[in-house]
């Protein structure tokens, strides 16, 4: 089973897929009434939240964690339907993820910003917008075997930390490669998701849900990185 190390197209992809994760997220956040579609365990603490508050939470927020695992669920059956046809499962995901991130650019567009957080469409289009962070989540553990989540950053902190406090104090060589090795890899996609959330956070506010039209050329690139990684990766087969 190859890893995502195995060529230079799967080792830059988690980086360009962390850029379009925080992105996203920003985005999302800024236009849709402080819904999170990457980190998403911030939309049951936007919830609690406002229940002490006495406010009323958003249906997307309500929603975001169910449509979330759905979403996995799907995936992971459609990554096992993949597996049982012999198809690499990285450039379906990747198409798929492109398609729902279109979607949400289509409908949040559509939308505008006359359009209330409980309207059926922005509800429809941050929910897309959800789905989409999904299936990345999933990808990245199913087709990109061993690279470190592209949109969790409290755990790639946390082991890029510990790799560094590793490498730092630890007196054997071959812990100390492995976990320099493991830093460079979790620190490109730290690096990946702090910028794709500067740039996400620039354009929402000149463009507002147009500015997705940036992570989804990004993702085009992937969807790129992707074809040229199709021989090595493959995924899980």
């Amino acid at each position: 089973m190859p890893s995502f190390a195995d060529s230079a197209a799967t080792t830059w992809l988690p980086f360009v897929l962390s850029v379009v994760a925080g992105s996203v997220d920003v985005i999302g956040f800024l236009s849709l009434d402080g819904l999170f579609t990457a980190h998403i365990t911030g939309n049951i603490v936007v919830v609690a939240a406002r229940f002490v508050a006495g406010e009323q939470a958003s249906l997307s927020h309500l929603l975001a964690v169910p449509v979330f695992m759905l979403t996995l669920v799907l995936t992971r059956l459609l990554a096992a339907w993949l597996e049982r046809a012999r198809i690499p499962s990285l450039l379906p995901l990747l198409l798929l993820e492109l398609f729902l991130l279109s979607g949400f650019f289509a409908i949040g567009t559509a939308a505008g910003p006359h359009f209330g957080p409980n309207a059926s469409r922005t509800v429809f289009a941050g929910m897309l917008g959800i789905a989409t962070m999904a299936v990345q989540n999933a990808m990245v553990r199913i087709s990109l075997t061993g690279a470190p989540s592209t949109a969790v950053m409290t755990t790639n902190v946390t082991m890029f930390t510990m790799d560094i406090g590793e490498v730092l104090l630890a007196q054997n060589a071959g812990r100390v490669a492995r976990a320099r090795e493991r830093a460079r890899h979790t620190g490109i996609v730290i690096v990946g998701f702090v910028i794709g959330c500067a740039l996400g956070a620039a354009c929402e506010h000149s463009f507002g849900l147009r500015s997705l039209a940036v992570p989804i050329g990004l993702l085009l690139s992937a969807v790129a990185l992707g074809l040229a990684a199709l021989p090595q990766s493959g995924g899980r087969t």
